[in-house]
């Protein structure tokens, strides 16, 4: 199926202005600016969005896709994740992951639902995994989950939470180093996303890891850093470091992640090394100091939308240079840099369409048609 969009100022992230682009089945053909000659063509469908912005489809690197929670007992799991809630805010490629609870939110739910997210049209990979270590995993090892299961990329540990398991610095290697292996067996990026809580100790066990070992910088993906001004700090020395680090989306701090990551663009930390996610279906409780769950929220795939909103319409910051954190950034991130994350020739046809007043208007996913006039055309067989 060839479809082609007209008169569209595109952005890939990088802004080009008004261009053409061309969808070959799920992938960019072209993008130039006047592809002519298809009019009238059988098998061609042609959309023209009147100087509308086409952005990349948004890469989410931390989606709860089964679900999150459970820290008030088992009436406050949070649900599973449904299709129009990602596409509906445009998001076209996820990374699912389980969270606190590695019991109840098993890894064989984890990939039957990333499977299924997949079959109903979006781009979905899982992390093997969970706060816990040892972690759980489907084969016996983290190794073995990346190499022989398809959707697993890497795996998921929790640091400086007195929910996690309070792993060493050698464990930490240990992890980082079974991820790499596995990764490169398979050609995966083999990452270990680290959920990073609120204790004190923040990132000294990922420095420790750094310093005490030869594994890439590159491998760790240190996550929820908008916590505290110390861990937003350490978040720079890692970034310094040739690190990349990722910040959740309205996480409810009064300083949300767009503030932070705009400070510290102007500071002079290279854009390129930071990312955006959301979060979503995990769980935002809040603790007294007794240790003890005194009130329970969850995170939403709407908060990409609102952190972009905020840093080209509070901040000023250009729209080719926000969408980075949301794009192309996570993309090479997961490993794929030049397939996600960018509207050039050979990428997966991953599109989104913002009006003026940066509402989301149209989504394809794949190629396919999601979103249409701000409605889903595609859902879940259940929604």
């Amino acid at each position: 199926m060839i479809k082609l969009i007209k008169n569209a100022d595109v952005y890939t992230p990088r802004h080009i202005g008004r261009a053409d682009v061309l969808i070959a089945n799920d992938r960019i053909a072209a993008v130039e600016w006047d592809i002519s000659g298809f009019d009238g063509l059988k098998g061609v469908e042609i959309f023209d969005f009147g100087g509308k912005k086409l952005i990349p489809g948004f890469v989410d690197a931390h989606v709860h896709i089964t679900g999150g929670g459970g820290e008030s007992g088992p009436a406050s799991r949070v649900p599973e994740i449904t299709l129009s809630q990602l596409t509906l805010n445009g998001i076209t490629t996820v990374v699912g992951l389980l969270g606190t609870d590695g019991i109840t939110r098993s890894l064989e739910n984890l990939l039957a639902k990333c499977r299924a997210l997949n079959g109903e049209g979006i781009t979905c990979y899982c992390l093997t995994g969970s706060y816990q270590y040892p972690t759980i995993t489907a084969t016996g090892s983290v190794m073995r989950d990346i190499c022989l299961l398809d959707p697993v990329i890497g795996v998921k540990i929790a640091i400086a939470d007195h929910r996690s398991s309070g792993l060493t610095g050698n464990e930490l290697i240990r992890l980082g180093a079974d991820a790499r292996l596995g990764g490169l067996i398979s050609g995966k990026p083999g990452i270990v996303t680290i959920h990073v809580g609120s204790s004190g100790d923040m990132l000294d066990l990922l420095f420790y890891t750094l310093d005490h070992s030869d594994i890439p910088i590159k491998n760790f993906i240190p996550t929820h850093l908008g916590r505290s001004t110390g861990l937003i700090k350490q978040a720079a020395e890692f970034v310094k470091r040739g690190g990349t680090a990722d910040f959740t989306a309205d996480d409810g701090r009064e300083e949300c992640a767009a503030d932070i990551i705009y400070e510290l663009v102007e500071s002079g930390i290279e854009p390129e090394r930071l990312t955006i996610s959301s979060d979503s279906c995990g769980s935002l409780p809040r603790f007294n100091e007794r240790g003890e769950c005194i009130g329970l929220t969850y995170a939403t795939p709407a908060t990409m939308m609102k952190e972009l909103k905020r840093l080209t319409l509070e901040h000023n910051m250009p729209l080719e240079t926000a969408l980075l954190f949301l794009t192309k950034n996570p993309a090479r991130m997961i490993g794929k840099a030049g397939v996600k994350g960018e509207i050039i020739p050979g990428a997966d046809a991953d599109i989104v369409v913002l009006d003026e007043e940066f509402t989301i208007t149209d989504v394809f996913a794949r190629g396919v048609l999601a979103v249409a006039n701000s409605k889903p055309i595609i859902k879940g067989m259940f929604e």
